[in-house]
């Protein structure tokens, strides 16, 4: 009695729930008795995805499309009527299967709108969602005659292909929505290439848009960061002899939730959901930056992001138009500006049709699109005496993975150089671009003798004048802080060029003080007068005689590296001027002395304040943001508002300095580097900072960018938070501080970091700081924000993407552990810089 007492009460609990889920409007799959109204969904067994009517934001139009079910906001993933809408409220619309057992939309007045067309199908058909997000028409044996990952719109799901299969002429890709509010068929199309080796294109129209450069069987060596990833989810398969390219993404962790679709704007994106933050983060996008666009610099140009302007021609090759490319447009590209000598005609004289044409190196490349794939050549030598032996052949590379890749068809185009990773490229130019025969060379260096000896003349007869007028020859020697002898002739014409770099650029009016005044303003450089001790020198307190009260940093004179600093920073600061830049006065080079004299911040520097016991409570959260605030400005004025573009490289607590009201200053710009022009950012074989600031592809491969500094602004930020040094952690247990911000963040604990010695009325504007110090200092430069982002997201204007787990740790060893042997290697402990020259 009991037993059937059970059975009847599950039974009544099954139909209660049933009649609840419809209620709801929640179905489980579609058949010819049961189709879909507008005012009920179809959702996956897992509860992952869901199926049903929609309206796009801002649009009165009605689809049928497909979502993640539980995640704000709904992405839709797939549309099945994008190019023939519903009527606004057409209730009597339906989703079903059709006699023909198709699936079917149709509106309320009977006409079909949209249907699968499947051939071959079952009279018993049914259509479910299945948990991968593939809405799927299937038979009474449950299997797949159609399904919706065979006809994607505008996203990719894991597990779905996008590709082509040369054979059946089948070809899957992703074309963008008309607007953010229309699903209709828009401008951009997302593909895989079918050739050897396959590149993922975007297609503007019938234009190319972007390339992601070729598939090297684990990345795509056009897409800069991919290299930089511990793991990346794009994937490619490419059987030649079956005919098929698929492209497809390859989750490394699971369960994932993400997609990759292409933007209205023709943006490729991969997204993910981040269920600790409950919302969706881009992982990346496509193309990142203005040289990302195929073809910015036309033919034979090349482009590199960190440039001004960011264009220029490959060597031996000059503008189509200058006129054009000077007004910053450089679709035209470049023309070769000598004729290569396999291309002479036989009435040239026969010692130069002899000479070989040469190929001119390029690293770290995005390599150059049309590549013809040359599968029976086995290594480099190879490929070069392949490429030699052909007139067409414009240039070759040889990548190990891929083997020999010539181009000849095409004019080399959408080149770009990176920063990290990318190919080498030989690019084949005549013989006397690469340095010529001896003839060419000895006119060269005769050349080259004669302007020095111009040169010198010249200088000589501006010192000859300035003696005049200054009554002391010796003067222009000191001024560069030599004497007149003779073996010094180089180096004082550098140093003269520099000197009068600043007359000519109309640079800030810099004093030229005396040491005598220098000395009576330091007291002697008394003990008294110290304020500090920096990498390169002591800095004091002056008083000057018209009662100015002044900084003066005096480069010791046993630093190797001070020289070239000294000059650097003067080149660099009479430049610039921000408020939250340290302001330079003058400077002073007499004898062996080397002097810059700087405005004096009565408040010295942050760490006397932030890492003082004492003087910390000083620092309220209304200080410290503003503090955080204003070196996020100054240094948004260093790589993208001054004249120049300007790297710090050693962004510190003690770098920062106070004025009487608390304003931050950027200060010591020793080590910063400059770019302007056609100058390129390279690696580096001088590593120079302070551990524990340095980013990881600084540190370990000695690559510097801005977002080298970005991170040594996020480790700053979260030291002005927390009242912690980076490197005073181990004691409690962390390798550093940014392990331990990680750790409360995790745990959802952010506010933990706030030091003790101060209270909030704005907790939220400490977590978000605490948010932005996280992103800073991501372990890949890519990951990181740029600094106007910054500025925008501490103000609360962007949207926080979620970071993650900063795994570097490399700036808590001792140097000889991480720093590469082949380097040349300047760090900084605290605030007293060393330097160390291993051997090569």
């Amino acid at each position: 009695m009991s037993l059937m007492i059970s059975w009847c009460f599950c039974l009544f609990f099954f139909i209660l729930l049933q009649a609840c889920q419809i209620a709801r409007g929640v179905v489980y799959n579609i058949t010819t008795l049961e189709p879909l109204f507008p005012n009920q969904t179809l959702v996956s067994s897992g509860q992952i995805f869901e199926l049903g009517f929609f309206k796009p934001n801002g649009s009165e139009n009605h689809f049928v499309g497909i979502w993640y079910k539980n995640f704000t906001p709904s992405k839709i993933v797939w549309v099945a009527n994008r190019n023939l809408p519903l009527m606004y409220r057409d209730w009597s619309a339906k989703l079903t299967i059709g006699g023909d057992g198709n699936l079917k939309l149709m509106d309320g007045r009977g006409n079909i709108v949209w249907s699968t067309n499947a051939s071959g199908q079952s009279n018993y058909t049914s259509a479910a969602l299945l948990d991968s997000g593939n809405f799927v028409l299937q038979d009474a044996n449950y299997s797949e005659i159609w399904g919706s990952f065979d006809d994607p719109t505008d996203t990719l799901l894991p597990s779905m292909k996008m590709g082509v299969n040369a054979r059946t002429g089948e070809k899957y890709y992703l074309s963008s929505w008309r607007s953010d509010s229309d699903p209709s068929l828009g401008s951009f199309l997302s593909e895989i290439t079918s050739e050897t080796p396959p590149q993922p294109f975007t297609w503007n129209h019938s234009t190319p848009y972007w390339r992601g450069g070729q598939w090297d069987k684990s990345k795509f060596i056009g897409i800069q960061n991919m290299d930089q990833s511990y793991s990346s989810m794009m994937n490619v398969q490419q059987d030649i002899q079956q005919g098929t390219t698929y492209f497809s993404i390859v989750p490394y962790n699971s369960p994932f939730f993400g997609y990759m679709f292409v933007s209205p704007q023709g943006y490729l994106k991969v997204m993910y959901w981040d269920d600790g933050a409950k919302a969706w983060f881009t992982d990346w996008t496509g193309p990142n930056n203005t040289c990302e666009i195929y073809g910015t610099c036309g033919p034979f140009g090349v482009c590199n992001s960190m440039n001004l302007p960011i264009c220029r021609c490959l060597n031996g090759f000059v503008p189509m138009s200058n006129e054009e490319w000077n007004s910053g447009n450089w679709t035209g590209g470049c023309v070769r500006e000598t004729e290569l000598n396999c291309q002479k005609n036989t009435s040239t004289s026969a010692s130069t049709i002899l000479k070989k044409d040469a190929f001119w190196q390029m690293s770290q490349m995005k390599l150059p699109d049309s590549a013809d794939y040359l599968s029976d050549i086995g290594d480099q030598e190879g490929c070069l005496s392949r490429c030699l032996s052909n007139c067409s052949c414009l240039a070759y590379s040889y990548v190990n993975t891929i083997g020999c890749m010539v181009w000849t068809k095409e004019d080399l185009i959408d080149l770009e150089e990176f920063s990290t990773a990318g190919a080498d490229l030989f690019v084949r130019v005549a013989h006397v671009k690469t340095g010529g025969s001896p003839q060419k060379a000895v006119i060269i260096s005769l050349s080259t003798v004669a302007g020095i000896m111009f040169f010198a003349v010249f200088v000589f007869g501006v010192c000859k004048w300035r003696t005049k007028k200054e009554g002391n020859f010796r003067i222009i020697l000191r001024l560069l802080g030599w004497v007149d002898k003779p073996e010094r002739l180089g180096e004082l014409l550098q140093g003269n060029s520099w000197e009068e770099q600043l007359k000519q650029d109309d640079a800030l009016e810099l004093t030229l003080f005396s040491f005598d005044s220098i000395l009576l303003a330091t007291n002697k450089f008394s003990m008294t007068n110290k304020l500090g001790q920096g990498g390169f020198g002591s800095v004091y307190k002056g008083k000057m005689n018209d009662g100015r009260e002044v900084a003066v940093k005096r480069l010791s004179s046993s630093s190797a590296q001070g020289v070239q600093e000294f000059k650097n920073e003067i080149i660099l600061i009479s430049k610039l001027q921000h408020r939250n830049l340290v302001k330079l006065i003058g400077c002073c080079t007499e004898g062996d002395e080397k002097l810059l004299v700087y405005e004096y911040l009565p408040n010295k520097s942050l760490d006397t304040f932030l890492f003082d016991s004492g003087k910390k409570v000083e620092l309220d959260w209304g200080k410290r943001f503003k503090i955080i605030e204003g070196i996020a400005r100054g240094l948004l004025y260093l790589h993208r508002d001054s004249c120049l573009r300007v790297i710090h490289r050693d962004l510190k607590v003690s770098n920062i300095l106070l004025d009487e009201k608390m304003n931050p200053k950027i200060s010591d710009f020793g080590l910063a580097r400059m770019f302007e022009g056609t100058q390129v950012l390279v690696n580096t074989h001088k590593i120079v900072g302070t551990l524990g600031y340095m980013s990881p592809e600084y540190a370990m491969g000695g690559i510097f960018s801005e977002r080298s500094d970005v991170y040594s602004f996020g480790v700053l930020l979260l030291e002005i938070v927390s009242g912690k040094k980076n490197t005073a952690m181990y004691d409690q247990g962390y390798l550093n501080l940014l392990s331990y911000v990680w750790q409360l963040w995790s745990e959802g604990k952010a506010l933990d970091l706030m030091d003790e010695a101060i209270a909030v009325s704005f907790p939220l504007e400490v977590i978000r700081c605490i948010h932005v110090g996280l992103l800073c200092v991501q372990d890949h430069a890519m990951d990181r924000p740029n600094m106007m982002n910054v500025v925008l997201m501490l103000s609360g204007e962007s949207d926080l993407p979620q970071p993650r787990q900063p795994i570097f740790t490399f700036q808590t060893e001792m140097p000889n552990h991480g720093i590469p042997s082949q380097k040349e290697s300047l760090w900084s402990v605290n605030t007293v810089t060393n330097t160390m020259v291993e051997g090569r």
